[in-house]
């Protein structure tokens, strides 16, 4: 789950998703990939409190095995922490630095059905690494005029990835998000998103409710703290259709 801009529900939507997942009968495990750390918070996990996290892993010294958490929605998780954000700066030198999360996730693949990357809003050397490993990338975009810029630019990255680091990486489609059905601007953006881009729209779009604020606060998703809201059945939708095309 991939897009530069900040404020775009690729957290809400990686933890939404993961729990759909898990309700299907999935094994899941979600990465968090942002220093800020906002997918372990929201999950119930204290990041002040981790001892060790994506950082260590990503650094060589833990595994996922032992730094993953289980968490209520049914799903584990790889914390992470503020240290994060030094991780770039030391695997720039290191050869094959773009590889090291493909590598690491490789030793617990068969554990899963499913893994979830939340990445975070840049295009530096964790997404990049987010995107080497990854098979299918969605774009969660709010829909807004103004949350276009910057998709194009993700694109020339994913294809610079595909043509020298994944060639196996797939653009699954934007995800609308913070869809407001009563405005018509958002309809306007949301009829001329996948056309503008030539990607996949995946349907329904997510709506705007308070229900995704309130979730974080007690640790869990909003399948979990609202199951029969707008945004919850929005999720579990999408999840079914990714989950055919997975």
């Amino acid at each position: 789950m991939a897009n530069q801009k900040g404020g775009v529900a690729k957290t809400t939507s990686v933890a939404s998703l993961g729990a759909a997942f898990a309700e299907q009968g999935k094994r899941v495990l979600l990465v968090d990939l942002d220093p800020q750390a906002c997918l372990t918070f929201s999950l119930g996990v204290d990041p002040d409190e981790v001892q060790s996290s994506i950082n260590e892993v990503l650094l060589g010294q833990a595994t996922i095995a032992e730094v993953r958490v289980s968490c209520e929605d049914g799903v584990d998780l790889v914390p992470s922490v503020i240290d994060l954000a030094g991780a770039e700066s030391m695997l720039m030198p290191r050869p094959g630095r773009e590889h090291v999360l493909k590598g690491v996730l490789d030793e617990v693949a068969d554990d899963y059905d499913v893994v979830l990357l939340d990445c975070s809003p840049s295009l530096g050397v964790l997404t990049l690494n987010a995107l080497t490993a990854a098979r299918g990338l969605v774009i969660p975009m709010p829909c807004e005029m103004l949350s276009h810029r910057g998709v194009g630019q993700l694109l020339d990255t994913v294809a610079d990835v595909q043509r020298i680091l994944n060639k196996d990486l797939q653009v699954l489609g934007i995800l609308p998000t913070l869809f407001d059905g009563r405005s018509n601007h958002a309809r306007e953006v949301l009829a001329d998103v996948g056309e503008r881009y030539d990607l996949p729209v995946l349907e329904p779009p997510i709506p705007k409710t308070i229900r995704f604020a309130e979730a974080p606060a007690v640790g869990r998703s909003i399948l979990a703290t609202s199951r029969t809201s707008k945004g919850a059945t929005a999720y579990r939708e999408v999840a079914q259709a990714l989950a055919k095309r997975l």
